[in-house]
């Protein structure tokens, strides 16, 4: 009993040794399992803040890659026969009448045939009852048979007399949209202002952007002056994320993001929109092959709320004007976008995008919009409103002096420039943006020269004024647009005069003379 004591002991301790070395081991564990959970969490949270790093990244890659994705998509003129519809390819349905019934067969009524046994006991008189009853039968069947058929032949022709009539309809319609889009594709290649606006307007439309900015385009064509106005509605500064990178932080167990800077966000945002503008480009003048287009005015604006006002504001923040000669120099893969808007094509770029601080555009879409220019009216025995081009020019002297006052511009001086058009000095008395302007009104029916364009430029400065504003019933080539960029001269061709009589309540329109009229206007 003696010695067992210190056995009971040894094992009990052994057993308590061994109960400690468990909790050890299991606590041990217990540590390895919450440290790697917590090195799992901790790699979770890393690839969540990489993850979303990478999401910035690549959106700032996709708005910094805008030209060259455009460039590796085919451009070119528009498929008119896209805009066809094709005819339906209904198939006459027949339904249950597709295909007739079986006919009713004899060996469907006849009764069985009665055993030899059958036939001494009655069965010959039973059978012979029995067939006469089925014969009967079998007629009626027949008969029934018959009718439903001529039934189901006639609905059958009914059906297919019906279908073709459809098919008939249906093909007159495509014939006809088919001719309406044949007739569209003539009167875009005449160069008619609204077909050719139209036809822009589709190219503008099919030109592909990143996701989430907006897609509201406008084209305007002025066929005097073989321009187009591209109105584009811009993304706002938010479009760039203002996120450069994110970073986990474990002791708060937070994924912080890393702030881009306000320049950052700025050359971002001016390499967004110039990108915008050369796709534009690009995307006109190779959709164009017959040369309708030989200069553009690209108006980018955007929709905001001021947040001085709270009013919903449209202000213009990129304007430019681009010749088909000026942008065929490029070569879009090798340019910087910022460089070559401002220094090749002269664009005015707001400084301060991001607190809707707005430049003047080349010109409002209101000048090119074919909804609000009507130049040529077929109908001229019933319209009223006078024709600008049957005026002498001290009417002509007196219509734009009246222009002006409505426009709200004090006049000085008037006087005929000896070229069927009149000169003036106008006074703007609004602040900042006002100032003394040398106006020159042409009375033509032919394209203004550049020589007009660079003689305003030299009075302009001789005068010390602030702006030239030229404007003319007829319209501008190319060579005068590349002459005005980047200097304080507004060219307003005939389109723009009607839109600004439209916009101030003046009556008036432009109906050139027949081709071959051998008057002095028809000269100019």
């Amino acid at each position: 009993m003696g010695r067992g004591q210190p056995d009971w002991q040894r094992q009990q301790a052994a057993l308590r040794r061994e109960a400690e070395r468990e909790a050890r081991e299991a606590e041990r564990q217990r540590k390895a399992r919450e440290k790697a959970e917590r090195e799992a969490y901790q790699l979770a949270r890393l690839t969540e803040a990489a993850a979303k790093t990478k999401a910035v990244e690549d959106r700032v890659a996709e708005l910094d890659t805008l030209v060259s994705s455009a460039l590796a998509r085919p451009a070119g003129p528009l498929d008119f026969n896209r805009f066809k519809r094709r005819p339906g390819t209904r198939r006459l349905q027949l339904g249950a009448d597709a295909e007739p019934a079986p006919r009713p067969v004899w060996e469907q009524f006849a009764p069985r045939p009665p055993r030899a046994i059958g036939l001494l006991f009655g069965g010959a008189r039973r059978y012979a009852e029995l067939e006469s009853s089925a014969r009967q039968r079998f007629a009626a069947a027949l008969r029934d048979y018959d009718a439903a058929e001529v039934a189901r032949q006639r609905r059958v022709t009914e059906k297919r007399r019906e279908h073709a009539e459809r098919v008939a309809a249906e093909e007159a319609r495509v014939h006809a949209q088919h001719a309406e889009i044949d007739e569209l594709a003539g009167r875009v290649r005449s160069g008619d202002r609204h077909a050719v606006s139209w036809y822009f307007q589709q190219v503008l439309d099919s030109v592909p952007e990143p996701s989430g900015l907006p897609t509201e385009r406008r084209a305007g064509y002025v066929p005097e002056s073989t321009l187009l106005a591209v109105e584009w509605r811009l993304p706002g500064v938010d479009a760039v994320p203002v996120e450069r990178a994110f970073r986990y932080v474990k002791n708060r167990d937070a994924i912080d993001a890393v702030p881009r800077s306000s320049s950052e966000i700025r050359s971002t945002y001016q390499r967004l929109v110039a990108q915008i503008a050369l796709s534009a480009l690009r995307s006109v003048f190779a959709a164009d092959p017959a040369e309708l287009v030989n200069t553009v005015a690209f108006i980018g604006v955007v929709e905001a709320v001021d947040p001085a006002t709270g009013q919903q504001v449209r202000p213009c923040l990129l304007t430019l004007r681009a010749t088909r000669e000026h942008f065929e120099e490029l070569v879009l893969e090798q340019l910087d976008p910022v460089a070559c808007i401002r220094k090749h094509f002269a664009a005015d770029v707001s400084p301060h995008p991001e607190e809707l601080v707005p430049v003047q555009p080349v010109m409002t879409f209101d000048m090119a919009d074919p909804r609000i220019i009507e130049p040529v009216d077929v109908l001229s025995e019933i319209d009223r409103r006078p024709n600008l081009i049957e005026y002498k020019p001290k009417e002509f002297e007196h219509f734009i002096q009246n222009l002006f006052t409505r426009m709200g511009l004090d006049t000085q001086v008037f006087r005929a420039d000896g070229d069927g058009g009149v000169d003036c000095v106008a006074y703007d008395p609004t602040p900042i943006t006002g100032g003394k302007f040398v106006v020159q009104a042409k009375l033509y029916t032919k394209t203004v020269q550049p020589a007009a364009v660079r003689d305003l430029y030299g009075t302009m400065q001789h005068e010390g004024a602030t702006k030239g504003i030229l404007i003319t019933t007829s319209g501008y080539g190319p060579s005068s647009h590349e002459f005005a960029n980047g200097k304080p001269l507004q060219l307003i061709d005939g389109s723009g005069l009607l839109a600004l009589c439209h916009q101030y309540g003046i009556a008036a329109r432009i109906l050139m003379p027949p081709k071959g009229d051998g008057g002095s206007r028809a000269a100019r």
